[in-house]
């Protein structure tokens, strides 16, 4: 551990925010490579005059940031690390870096499932970092998860945060394209959920570049209209799903209303479009 003064950390901070980056990103650097979380940092405002410890040398620090300045890399895949809701994951890119608005998936099994001793059976599709399945898994002990990605390097790296995250063994990991991992769950969920690739063929081209540049397109593009992935979940996911079981899926903020009629038109009911934080159609689900 290195020791350094306040005063000394406050300088250097307020140099590398002038340089450009957002604070959000920064506070990401100092925790997953500095060690200094952000009740750390309140900590400081309340205590000037105190000294810090620090898990790298500023040198150390300030390079990873000029990097994520220079390269628009997200900084996340620099420090190996994001987190997401209470959890600490690792990701690379390999995989999508879990989006806060994507927390909400929770939220809302939990007010469909309120009974934490339930025993569910659920599944995710397109695990990615694994951090919905984990998040279910420790919400929902005495469940039964399973959960499925294309990429056999983001199993590997959804199973090493599983590990890491949980001692429970609730939680197995498929290969396989959506669905096709999983015959043995024919007519046996309670809930299925996907956060699959929608954003459509026009909107991916303008995408910003950290985002378009470094994250796996297979995790983001949905085809010409953004709907291809969702359009085959959505088909056979009567087959999966016990009766009564429920279909959650992330869309792109104006896809709410197209994938509500996909839903009607594959005999699901109860089916409604939940906002975001922001106000945005950003989940449709629905009851079979």
């Amino acid at each position: 551990m290195l020791r350094i003064s306040v005063e000394e950390f406050s300088i250097w901070k307020k140099k590398q925010l002038s340089k450009g980056g957002d604070q959000q990103s920064f506070a990401v650097l100092l925790d997953c490579i500095g060690g200094i979380s952000t009740s750390d940092l309140q900590l400081i405002s309340i205590n000037p005059e105190g000294n810090l410890h620090l898990k790298q040398d500023l040198e150390f620090l300030e390079s990873i940031w000029n990097e994520h300045l220079l390269k628009s890399c997200p900084i996340q895949y620099l420090c190996g690390i994001t987190f997401w809701r209470d959890l600490k994951l690792k990701v690379s890119n390999k995989v999508l870096i879990p989006r806060p608005e994507t927390e909400l998936i929770i939220d809302i099994v939990c007010n469909l499932f309120k009974k934490k001793s339930d025993k569910l059976i659920f599944a995710e599709l397109g695990t990615g970092s694994g951090a919905i399945s984990i998040a279910l898994a420790l919400a929902y002990p005495f469940s039964e998860g399973v959960a499925t990605d294309i990429d056999q390097d983001a199993l590997e790296i959804a199973t090493k945060n599983y590990l890491n995250s949980s001692k429970q063994s609730n939680l197995k990991f498929y290969c396989g394209n959506w669905w096709s991992p999983l015959e043995s769950f024919k007519g046996k969920l309670d809930l299925a959920i996907s956060n699959p690739p929608y954003i459509p063929k026009d909107t991916y081209e303008k995408l910003p570049k950290e985002v378009k540049n470094f994250e796996p397109k297979v995790a983001l593009f949905g085809g010409e209209d953004g709907l291809k992935h969702i359009r085959e979940i959505i088909q056979k996911a009567p087959l999966f799903l016990k009766e009564k079981g429920w279909l959650i899926l992330e869309n792109h903020f104006d896809q709410g209303e197209t994938v509500k009629q996909l839903l009607i038109k594959n005999k699901f009911t109860s089916i409604e479009i939940v906002n975001d934080l922001s106000g945005i159609g950003r989940f449709t689900i629905g009851k079979i």
